[in-house]
């Protein structure tokens, strides 16, 4: 990220394209698990909803607010891997 700056610049968010997909790809993965007690429909709302925390999140041109972002989806993906649904999806 450059330094000294709040707002992302073009490289800084291609720099975080890759990592943000993996992610997303992770997160929906770990939803379909079936050690995670869901229903059809629980599932299917879960993962619109992270599809939409995902979308807000691509808009996002804060430096701050985009660590803060990967960081919250990180903490998720950990918590799914323990068959746990994190809060924010809950």
């Amino acid at each position: 990220m450059s330094k000294g700056l709040i707002w992302a610049a073009a490289e800084d968010l291609a720099r975080n394209r890759g990592r943000v997909l993996s992610l997303y790809r992770q997160i929906l993965r770990s939803l379909n698990s079936p050690k995670l007690e869901l229903s059809l429909a629980a599932r299917l709302a879960k993962k619109a909803e992270a599809r939409a925390i995902f979308m807000l999140g691509s808009e996002e041109r804060s430096l701050d607010n985009i660590e803060d972002l990967i960081d919250a989806a990180e903490y998720s993906l950990s918590l799914l891997k323990q068959c746990k649904i994190p809060k924010h999806i809950q």
